[in-house]
């Protein structure tokens, strides 16, 4: 690895993606990621780059929030080329649920020395830090990093793999939603743009252009898609057995996999499958995926009624590993309703798993669907549109197979080792670069390191630091740093209003039912 050339030239070399970094080896990574476990494809993705990491000698220690679910959770094994005495822990931070996803937390407050102290130890703090789709968690990280003096800065990596803004736009009812929309900019904003994040992973030219039009710099910005386990993903999964079960009369069998939430696109797909009973299309529709809070998932089953009272429609709950992947393989058509999807992994997986997929063109599907080639994409509010091509695929047998075969292969081209092993490769020339830089910055003295850049920001990070009282008598103001907490505290109150908001409205609906007369 020509380490040198780093500086001078201000890019990153390229490299062999079949090979893995051996510079990484024994490296110290803290991987900080706001859900951890196979609860959904942000968190499949982040499990295997852990993996793949640990299986190459990487010391990787993960903070994650607390899972209020007690399902799904898991723990990665820790590298098998390293001793038991590497610490390589994987540490719980507290937070509160988010009343639609559970599986989500908002964390409370955390210093990071703390997360040094429980993962690597006060005396080796880690080469890098990389973050998993940060929010809540993520922020924090960086917002505090921030305030260190440069020789203190440990480098960040970042994976943009949410849309909480689009989250927001579709989940808040205006005005909140337009507030709640600008606080996530301008948090995001203010914390990518800094010097301390080195890179910006992102997923699908859609999430380019949110960045981009945040002011983000392009340099930091790096494509990096998704793999698939061909393996598991396979049309080899198909199962007769379990399309009897679904489909007793020989129906084209439409299959959906989501978590079952209001943003997931799911008012779309009911108005679609309606329209296509109308059409006296002959047809089965499987929605897999399931939500923790049962008031949200009944909400959106009710959506589909009367097709799922007449079995038309049918709710699989949550399904993970060998028998997602059977739900996958019986299906004829996977449709894609979501609009909020940084890149869609469930597509990919349908696509390995021999099924051509009809997706709205917004968001991540639009960059990994060859249009009319391994499925169709149809202007994200056209429902007619929608149906037809979903209705061309069911009727039209030959078609289907083409595509299915098409998709197939298309999927082939995506695998987890490459794409992993580039994010090893970024991480590798980070901290080589870092390293350089720090040989040629000459060490601090005792009167730099407690500075006010290092002791104002965010008072000690709301007060969790005894340094407050001494800036506060010293009067030390420094107007940039108290921006920055201005926003960063906007994206709390935003937070607050949607737990607020949303448990209101979750008891008021359940109240509602309660009160309705049974039929």
């Amino acid at each position: 690895m020509a380490s040198t050339s780093l500086i001078g030239s201000g890019q990153y070399p390229e490299h062999d993606l079949s090979e893995f970094p051996a510079a990484l080896k024994g490296k110290r990574i803290l991987l900080c990621t706001e859900s951890f476990g196979p609860v959904n494809g942000v968190s499949r993705t982040t499990l295997m780059l852990v993996n793949h990491l640990r299986d190459h000698g990487v010391q990787v220690a993960v903070v994650a929030p607390h899972n209020h679910t007690n399902h799904n959770t898991f723990s990665p094994p820790p590298s098998p080329s390293l001793s038991p005495a590497d610490k390589q822990p994987e540490v719980r931070v507290t937070g509160y649920p988010l009343p639609f996803n559970p599986e989500l937390s908002i964390v409370y407050p955390v210093r990071n020395s703390t997360l040094y102290s429980r993962t690597f130890g006060n005396d080796a703090p880690p080469d890098l830090i990389y973050l998993a789709s940060p929010a809540s968690l993520g922020f924090q990280v960086m917002l505090q990093l921030r305030q260190q003096p440069k020789e203190k800065q440990i480098p960040i990596i970042c994976n943009f793999q949410t849309d909480l803004a689009g989250y927001c736009s579709i989940l808040f009812p205006a005005p909140l939603s337009h507030a709640a929309v600008f606080a996530f900019d301008a948090v995001q904003s203010y914390l990518f743009r800094h010097s301390s994040i080195k890179t910006i992973f992102y997923p699908s030219r859609f999430v380019r252009r949110y960045l981009e039009n945040q002011k983000v710099q392009s340099s930091k910005l790096e494509v990096l898609t998704r793999g698939v386990n061909t393996t598991m993903f396979n049309p080899s999964r198909r199962s007769e057995a379990l399309r009897k079960e679904i489909a007793p009369n020989g129906e084209i069998i439409f299959v959906t996999v989501s978590r079952i939430a209001g943003e997931k696109g799911f008012d779309f797909l009911a108005k679609v499958a309606k329209e296509m009973d109308a059409r006296r299309l002959p047809f089965k529709m499987v929605i897999v995926g399931g939500n923790r809070n049962p008031d949200v998932e009944k909400e959106v089953q009710e959506l589909f009624d009367p097709l799922r009272e007449k079995g038309t429609v049918t709710f699989a709950g949550f399904k993970v590993g060998e028998d997602l992947a059977t739900y996958y393989a019986c299906g004829d058509v996977f449709l894609h309703c979501s609009v909020t999807e940084t890149f869609g992994l469930v597509v990919l997986e349908s696509m390995a798993s021999g099924v051509p997929v009809v997706a709205r063109d917004e968001g991540g599907p639009s960059d990994i669907i060859a249009h009319e080639e391994t499925g169709y994409l149809v202007p994200p509010d056209d429902l007619d549109g929608f149906v037809a091509k979903a209705v061309k695929l069911a009727e039209d047998h030959q078609l289907r197979f083409t595509m299915a075969k098409d998709a197939r292969v298309a999927a082939c081209e995506a695998t987890w080792e490459k794409i992993n092993n580039k994010v090893a490769w970024r991480m590798a020339d980070t901290i080589a670069r870092r390293e350089l830089e720090q040989g040629k910055l000459p060490q601090p003295t005792k009167a730099v390191t407690t500075t006010a850049q290092q002791l104002v920001p965010v008072y000690g990070w709301l007060m969790m630091n005894n340094a407050l009282r001494e800036t506060v008598t010293r009067s030390i103001v420094d107007a940039r740093l108290v921006g920055g907490l201005g926003v960063i505290l906007s994206f709390w109150v935003i937070t607050g209003a949607y737990v607020v908001f949303t448990e209101g409205l979750l008891w008021a609906k359940g109240r509602v039912r309660k009160a309705a007369p049974t039929k």
